[in-house]
């Protein structure tokens, strides 16, 4: 890994148009240069600083950054804050009650609009309904729910009791979200009868149900459904209840609870390299200041912005750039239920037409299907719609491609929008390597440079520096307030995972390879290191996808690598042993179908092999170590060169490149 040179180097470069430099917040390189030099002088001051000029504080914070524990990283720890407070209460003060902070457009194409007092309304009710059903600081509540207000009201109804959530994206299987209620220890799990996605009503309260009967939650004493189709679901006496009944009564004054700056905000799951996915703990001071400079560096948000992200709640995006950041920097936002293709695939066009967003950031497996979208149907090309409205451009989920990217521009941005290509993970809470869009001067594909405070560097496997030009591994040489601070309940994993004692125990192990370009020092992504998958944006632990396929009682053994996808960016191609004969033809297929059904029942739809192939058995050494190397190399249909003399079976390579 560390030895490889970069080959495909991207030579177009476009400046930031200069009307849009003139107003940013950063106006040029030299003040980027000047905010990076500010944390190299005095790096807690200016954290301390910029957490002073952003946040409430109900009490200041006297410390900074307290080290004493490292790699467990603490912020602003004597601080008593609220994230409700910092995100609603503060701009009704600041004479922004009427101002609309969420425009709501449903998968039907209805159109809600909800102001701040509104909005504050709605989750004060919300929390105290809440905190009469005994719910209170520290409890965990799991929310497994579809884009709607409702799903914004109850993160932030959590957050203003003091209570920590955890979002489950609404695409989950039963099994999924049981294993996060048990593992976070919920209390409360809020959901909805159903959720509308391209015109069609989806279960969410039934899959609910069959996640609590899976057993195991015993510490869950509370269902609240929020009654979004009127479906006809099943009520349990005394455990579930309807929102509106929750909320029904209560007053709209709701004390926020002050909690400690490292108080945590939420825990989200994401899939790490071993079966069992991984709690990633969020604080509440540092994670709220991040999101909201983020929201000002990398969107150059201004009050008169109406700003979309596309990501869903129950992803970290959602959580930064939907739930928190926005709302706490007093912004306009659209919230969208649907999905870009329905009823057409200029869904995002035309909302964007009718709502007239300034500000547009979506994932590039998203931007690709629509490319493909309106190569196919001219009347859904982004030119057939009015986007002079448009700004600012961002992508985020993935590294984007060149291609991709210059599409992006052209069509969608009319050549005039900088695009901010954002590189960050669900652990890091907010963007760390990204073009400041009045400053950095853009090339296609690249992430370019990391924000002021964040140390970005690429070392090799015993963590020295590698020079520019050559990959190597993606680390953060120092703690940033928005970092992740704990695996919940699993100190020893977290140590373990990003902070690896080969690369000294104090460098943060983002998991993916990067490269630095010669002449610019601008970073690439180049991929993962370990055994997760990036399909559309979303993580994905190969070992997760293999522990549900061998639960089959058909299959024997598997397993599971990714291969590149024109659309989703990696696809999942599964290799499988059955307990029987290895099938052909008709029975092949009627079996890979099972399969992917049978996967998509245990984690989710997103996790459906997009290949599967059988073999009599899987390729391993003598000593019985599967070859993943050489399963990548099959996957991508590309000429074996290494050597196969180890091998116990070399007969297999044939069967295994059968994709069905």
């Amino acid at each position: 890994m560390s030895g490889m040179e970069q080959l495909l180097v991207e030579n177009r470069v476009f400046n930031p148009p200069k009307a849009f430099a003139k107003q940013a917040a950063i106006t040029s390189m030299d003040q980027y240069k000047a905010m990076c030099k500010a944390f190299d002088k005095d790096f807690n001051g200016t954290w301390a600083r910029l957490a002073k000029e952003n946040l409430f504080w109900k009490k200041p914070f006297t410390k900074v950054l307290d080290e004493s524990k490292a790699p467990f990283y603490k912020w602003f720890e004597d601080g008593l804050t609220n994230a409700s407070y910092n995100c609603i209460d503060r701009n009704i003060k600041n004479g922004m009650a009427k101002k609309t902070a969420i425009i709501f457009e449903a998968d039907g194409g209805e159109v809600t609009k909800v102001t701040y007092q509104e909005l504050h309304d709605r989750v004060a009710v919300f929390a105290n309904g809440l905190k009469k059903l005994g719910i209170k600081k520290g409890d965990r509540v799991v929310i497994y729910m579809s884009m709607s207000i409702e799903g914004v009201v109850a993160m932030q109804a959590c957050a203003r009791i003091g209570a920590t959530h955890s979002v489950v994206f609404g695409g989950f299987s039963a099994k999924s979200l049981q294993e996060r209620i048990v593992d976070v220890g919920a209390v409360a799990l809020i959901t909805a009868d159903q959720q509308l996605r391209g015109g069609k009503a989806l279960p969410l309260k039934t899959i609910a149900d069959e996640a609590l009967d899976l057993g195991g939650c015993e510490k869950l004493k509370h269902v609240i459904v929020y009654k979004r189709t009127g479906g006809d679901v099943p009520m349990k006496a005394g455990r579930d209840k309807w929102m509106h009944d929750v909320s029904a009564g209560q007053s709209k004054v709701c004390e926020p609870e002050w909690v400690s700056a490292e108080h945590p905000l939420f825990v989200l799951y994401t899939s790490g390299s071993t079966g069992k996915p991984k709690g990633v703990q969020h604080s509440t001071g540092g994670y709220l200041l991040w999101a909201m400079l983020t929201m000002k560096w990398t969107f150059d948000l201004r009050d008169s912005d109406v700003f979309w992200c596309t990501a869903d709640i129950g992803w970290i995006t959602g959580h930064s750039y939907v739930a928190y950041g926005p709302l706490a920097c007093g912004g306009t936002q659209i919230v969208f239920e649907g999905v870009p293709t329905y009823p057409s695939a200029g869904r995002f066009w035309e909302m964007i037409q009718r709502h007239k967003v300034s500000i547009f950031y979506t994932a590039p497996t998203a931007i690709r299907s629509l490319i493909k979208a309106s190569d196919t149907d001219p009347s859904v090309h982004p030119k057939k719609y009015n986007l002079k409205s448009l700004r600012l451009l961002g992508s985020v989920g993935e590294p984007i491609n060149p291609e991709a990217w210059m599409w992006y521009h052209k069509n969608v941005g009319g050549e005039k929008c900088p695009i901010v290509d954002t590189f960050w993970q669900t652990e890091t809470g907010g963007h760390m390597i990204t073009p400041l869009p009045g400053a950095t001067p853009l090339v296609p594909g690249s992430c370019t440079l990391p924000l002021p405070g964040i140390m970005a560097a690429i070392v090799d496997e015993t963590g020295g520096d590698m020079p520019n030009g050559q990959g190597g591994i993606l680390v953060v040489k120092r703690p940033w307030p928005s970092m992740i601070r704990n695996i919940w309940g699993d100190p020893e994993r977290f140590k373990k995972s990003y902070f690896p004692e080969e690369l000294g125990g104090n460098l943060y192990l983002a998991g993916d390879g990067a490269i630095r370009n010669k002449k610019t020092a601008y970073f690439t992504i180049t991929g993962r290191i370990d055994d997760v998958l990036n399909v559309s944006g979303h993580r994905m632990g190969t070992m997760e996808i293999e522990s549900a396929l061998v639960a089959n009682p058909l299959v024997a053994e598997a397993a599971v690598v990714g291969r590149p996808d024109d659309m989703t960016g990696e696809a999942i191609v599964a290799f499988v042993v059955l307990k029987g004969k290895r099938p052909t033809g008709e029975d092949a297929k009627k079996i890979a179908t099972e399969l992917r059904n049978w996967v998509g029942k245990e984690i989710g739809p997103i996790a459906k092999p997009k290949e599967i192939r059988f073999g009599d058995n899987l390729p391993k050494t003598r000593s019985g170590k599967i070859m993943r190397r050489l399963l990548r190399v099959l996957a991508k249909g590309e000429e074996i060169t290494q050597d196969t003399s180890t091998l116990e079976n070399p007969a297999i390579l044939e069967q295994l490149k059968h994709a069905i």
